[in-house]
């Protein structure tokens, strides 16, 4: 039986990947800069909120980590979604525990066994994506001037 991966798998599904796992957590920017060379502004992404709190549970080496693919509270429903993500519209990764039994799930519907899932990965997985997010924002936009005010996440954490 086939199931969405936007809905919550039924009760008689196999049992969630036993935890706690150690996962990269992120949070999503507030707000991104969007349009034609960078100068609209967008609260979150089209999936989350600004500011939701996300699970990485998987990346894209092939592609530089440019997405990655996380589990978060969508952003119309409040149910948990399965998404890829631009590694750009992330900030503040750390490892972190989950115990979240509906992430758990998430990760057996993905096929994913977490026996991967240690501190030691997510440590030098976070230390990766946080030094490859403020590029990517950077190299997007190429150089282009920030709108004025501008409230992207890079302005908004840049002193002065």
């Amino acid at each position: 039986m086939s199931h969405d991966l936007d809905e919550e798998p039924p009760m008689t599904a196999e049992r969630p990947v036993p935890g706690p796992l150690w996962l990269v957590a992120a949070n999503v920017v507030r707000w991104r800069r969007y349009g034609n060379g960078g100068q609209e502004l967008r609260p979150g992404t089209k999936a989350y909120r600004g500011g939701a709190k996300v699970y990485v549970v998987g990346t894209h080496a092939g592609m530089g980590h440019e997405q990655v693919t996380t589990v978060g509270r969508g952003r119309h429903t409040g149910a948990y979604i399965t998404i890829d993500t631009a590694t750009r519209h992330l900030h503040t990764f750390r490892p972190a525990s989950v115990h979240s039994p509906a992430v758990l799930r998430r990760l057996t519907a993905l096929g994913i066994d977490g026996t991967w899932a240690t501190r030691e990965y997510a440590e030098e997985l976070t230390a990766l994506l946080g030094s490859l997010a403020p590029r990517y924002r950077e190299e997007h936009w190429g150089g282009a001037p920030h709108p004025g005010p501008c409230r992207c996440h890079t302005c908004l954490v840049t002193p002065g």
